[in-house]
């Protein structure tokens, strides 16, 4: 069979994981002929020249910081990630010498399947305003639930900063996300700015980063006896979907919401 090479691009990608998930993956499948690397990207300038001197690539996954501006860079994206305005996993396909990607999002649906049997309908706040951020929102607002966004630097009305951050409003938001990369290896010792005595047992917080496995964010949340979550179980769930665009011959996509079944929206 025809080398296939399936990869990563974000900068820098030292934390990363995905290299060994994946790579385990094909071997299990005895998939001798498929591989996935690390291409770490100072500029997304780079990604068309890699695209095209790179022949066996098939698929990339995407990460911080280029889960929205690489949009720009795509022949297509799929519904889903133009509704949430960010990509992590792009498509190649090569025919006859003509190069095509699509863009499509799974962290959307990666989110999702993690939060449904832990969280009741609450108010939520969304710590950042990237890529990540746009795909937790989506899902948030599918399951009817509202939520705020955070941000060190909001540039927008209505987002909220974290000197706003009041006891009140952390009282009355019990679901907390965390999307930043506040608290990811090697930088283990930062977390978010919020007033974390504020936080009780009825709070749910939620981090999106994986590596360590228990950040700051987690850590304080512990301390005040609330559930937590951090984001391994949804990085697994977004790249067995990503897998499965790698690998399906049909221009379609397993992503949220059309494989897995939704709960029923209410009216209100």
């Amino acid at each position: 069979m025809d080398k296939t090479i399936f990869g990563l691009i974000g900068y820098p990608l030292g934390h990363s994981w995905s290299a060994a998930y994946f790579n385990e993956k094909f071997r299990g499948k005895g998939y001798a002929h498929k591989s996935y690397q690390l291409f770490p990207l100072a500029s997304l300038d780079e990604f068309p020249a890699l695209i095209a001197n790179v022949p066996e690539l098939t698929g990339l996954n995407v990460t911080i910081p280029y889960k929205e501006r690489i949009i720009p860079y795509l022949d297509d994206i799929d519904e889903t990630a133009h509704q949430i305005g960010a990509v992590n996993t792009i498509k190649i396909t090569r025919e006859k010498g003509h190069i095509h990607t699509k863009g499509f999002n799974t962290d959307a649906a990666g989110f999702f399947l993690t939060v449904t049997d832990h969280i009741k309908r609450s108010n939520a706040l969304i710590l950042g305003t990237g890529g990540a951020s746009k795909a937790v929102a989506f899902a948030l607002q599918y399951l009817k639930i509202r939520y705020s966004l955070v941000s060190r630097e909001p540039r927008v009305v209505g987002i909220l900063s974290y000197d706003e951050l009041t006891v009140d409003i952390i009282k009355d938001n019990k679901l907390i996300i965390n999307t930043t990369p506040i608290g990811m290896y090697p930088d283990v010792g930062a977390c978010p700015p919020i007033p974390y005595d504020a936080i009780g047992e009825d709070h749910f917080l939620y981090d999106l980063i994986y590596n360590p496995e228990e950040t700051g964010f987690i850590r304080q949340g512990k301390i005040k006896h609330a559930q937590t979550m951090n984001g391994m179980q949804m990085l697994i769930n977004q790249a067995d979907l990503a897998y499965e665009i790698f690998n399906s011959t049909k221009d379609t996509t397993p992503c949220f919401p059309v494989r897995y079944p939704l709960p029923p929206q209410s009216s209100d």
